[in-house]
């Protein structure tokens, strides 16, 4: 396991883009998902769908739980790429989270394991610091750096902020289906609203 982790992360600093071959094979990844969950993802169906044989899918990925760590990675380096890395301000950093939040949770793949496989959300995400969270803390931490330069963010290591600013966000989002009979969107959006920039805040 933590070899394959190695490899996920090496992969991103190495070959942050897929080739064709590979990209048909997240997609039926994504496909796979959506449709069936993370159980549905097999070497032979990922084989079927993608029109590739299964020799080429073990070329790139130990199985199909490595397969789906890509898979996920890959969406969440397409969220990611959406937001600018240099925010001018604590509150334009505070929005680009919200709205990477609300990126999450509306996202086909991601969205269907927070609503009907958070278990499988929490192993994937949540159990170990993955390829996936680094790409998050990365992109938050010179965020937080650029904001610290113009001083509406407070002093302290970046990586190190971006670490609690990731677990607030992520426990917010997680919880989100749980507390929904509890508190309204606008509410919940206020108060992570809130927490994160407290912890921001100088």
């Amino acid at each position: 396991m933590e070899e394959r982790q190695v490899t996920a992360e090496a992969r991103l600093a190495q070959h942050p883009l897929w080739d064709a071959t590979q990209a048909r094979i997240l997609d039926a990844a994504d496909d796979l998902i959506s449709r069936r969950g993370v159980h549905g993802v097999t070497i032979a169906e990922l084989a079927r769908r993608a029109g590739h044989s299964r020799p080429t899918i073990y070329r790139s990925w130990n199985d199909a739980d490595d397969v789906v760590r890509s898979a996920l990675l890959r969406r969440v380096a397409g969220i990611v790429a959406q937001f600018p890395t240099e925010p001018r301000t604590r509150h334009d950093l505070v929005d680009d989270v919200l709205r990477f939040s609300a990126s999450f949770r509306s996202d086909e793949v991601y969205g269907r394991l927070l609503a009907d496989e958070p278990e499988v959300f929490t192993r994937y995400t949540l159990q170990r610091v993955g390829s996936s969270q680094r790409l998050i803390l990365q992109w938050l931490a010179a965020a937080i750096e650029t904001a610290q330069r113009g001083k509406s963010v407070r002093a302290g290591e970046p990586s190190e902020i971006a670490v609690m600013l990731l677990l607030i966000a992520q426990s917010a989002v997680l919880s989100h289906g749980t507390v929904s009979e509890l508190i309204s969107e606008q509410s919940w959006e206020r108060e992570l609203r809130a927490a994160l920039d407290g912890l921001l805040r100088p």
